[in-house]
């Protein structure tokens, strides 16, 4: 039996009050990366002190295929928008719905989901946003259904793929699931839970989504640099292509983005690297690095693997019990709290109890895919969420329509239930797709 200890008890107090920092940042308004850096360096003092930690052992818990894959994404992104290829996406589907709201809804989530297979949500719905906004105004129709229908779903799309939510990568690269595993794995899930969101979206929004479009949508929108944006979608084709394969290459995700953008910069040669760089957006990076050195050294405390031990019992007698408590929780925890810190937490407790033999193959599923769905439970169950609100916000201060912003209580009518739906679908897919979830010799 392990026994507690100081450095247990020293590691624990310093990530709880990392933790509750990180979780409160909307009342404190003290940025999250922070409390994240200022964890990291008190983490590594204390276990210098009590001998469980060192630098350079906070430098080697550090995930730098995340890292460096999160940053190449950010790159390759800032290029593609700079095209204008995606406002001409956004118009094109506009102009297709026909004066449909249900169909317009329904081209545009599905357009959403799509692109955040391969972009993270937040990137997704940073694109869209703005344009939903300036198509709804166009018909002169109510953007709230759209705008949240944009959140939902790029939160439930970036379930699918290894890339598709940061969580995903850090999934992935601890518990060396590739790409296509992944992509396997989640996509039947994610795609019941997307029918059963535009199902719900269809019967929560009947008032709004069957007003009819007083004004045809007809404009066109040009691109800004067409050559680019389609020699963009070459190179992403190409990433997919090397991402379903990197497992038998050797190649980790880091290298299939690196190579890439560096693809995409050689055939693009007026792309300047100083401008695209600009925007990568270094407070996350640092808010990952500080946060895999604060939970290497819980780890490193041993306090996780006593976690650990306290659930083997539960994870081998009942595997699929264990696996919807984990969904379930790790959704709900996500509604209220930032997935992330929760997901970097679990995270060495079920790699500990792989290592040890269990086989946790269908917790990691579990864990993606409550991290994933219990995002649309509340305005900041992710971050995506927390920018459609802020807009929604803007642009009723703007127009003077108070009814346009997406309130808590109205996330809570509509957001919520979608959330439920989703993980009863998903709590129905472990239960009779166990077997499938299942990986031997995980």
């Amino acid at each position: 039996m392990i026994g507690f200890t100081t450095s247990m008890m020293m590691s624990g107090v310093i990530l709880c009050a990392t933790f509750i920092g990180i979780f409160t940042e909307h009342f404190h308004g003290i940025e999250r990366a922070k409390f994240a850096m200022a964890g990291a360096g008190s983490i590594i003092i204390a276990g210098q002190i009590f001998g469980f930690y060192s630098p350079e052992l906070a430098l080697e818990s550090i995930d730098w295929n995340v890292v460096f894959l999160l940053a190449i994404m950010m790159v390759i992104v800032s290029i593609m928008i700079s095209t204008g290829g995606f406002e001409h996406l956004a118009h094109y589907l506009a102009k297709l719905s026909g004066g449909s709201q249900f169909k317009l809804l329904a081209l545009l989530g599905t357009a959403v989901t799509v692109i955040s297979l391969l972009l993270d949500n937040v990137t997704t719905v940073i694109i869209f946003g703005p344009l939903i906004i300036m198509i709804c105004r166009s018909i002169d129709v109510s953007p709230i259904p759209y705008l949240l229908a944009a959140a939902l779903l790029s939160d439930t799309g970036g379930v699918a793929t290894l890339v598709g939510d940061p969580p995903n990568l850090m999934i992935g690269s601890a518990a060396g699931i590739d790409f296509n595993t992944f992509f396997q794995h989640m996509g039947p899930p994610v795609f019941l839970a997307w029918v059963g969101i535009l199902i719900a979206m269809k019967f929560l929004f009947a008032k709004e989504l069957g007003a009819k479009v007083k004004h045809q949508f007809d404009q066109i929108v040009e691109y800004r640099n067409k050559l680019l944006w389609h020699k963009s979608l070459f190179v992403m084709l190409v990433m997919v292509v090397l991402f379903v394969v990197h497992h038998h290459i050797g190649w980790q995700p880091w290298l299939v983005a690196g190579a890439c953008l560096t693809l995409l910069i050689f055939i693009s040669r007026q792309v300047e690297l100083e401008q695209v760089t600009t925007q990568i957006e270094v407070p996350l990076l640092i808010f990952f690095i500080s946060l895999f050195i604060v939970i290497g050294g819980v780890e490193k405390s041993g306090l996780l693997h006593l976690v650990g031990e306290n659930f083997k019992p539960i994870i081998i007698e009942h595997p699929v019990m264990a696996a919807l408590l984990l969904l379930w929780v790790a959704a709900i925890l996500s509604a209220l709290i930032d997935n992330i810190p929760f997901t970097a937490a679990m995270i060495p407790v079920l790699a500990g109890l792989q290592g040890d033999g269990v086989n946790v193959s269908v917790m990691w599923w579990a864990l993606a895919m409550g991290v994933g769905m219990g995002g649309n439970g509340s305005h900041i169950g992710s971050t995506a969420n927390v920018y459609i609100v802020t807009i929604s916000e803007r642009l009723a201060r703007e127009t003077g329509r108070p009814e346009l912003a997406i309130t808590p209580g109205m996330w809570f009518k509509k957001g919520t239930p979608i959330m439920l739906v989703t993980l009863v679908i998903c709590s129905l897919f472990i239960w009779f797709g166990y077997d499938f979830l299942y990986i031997s010799n995980s």
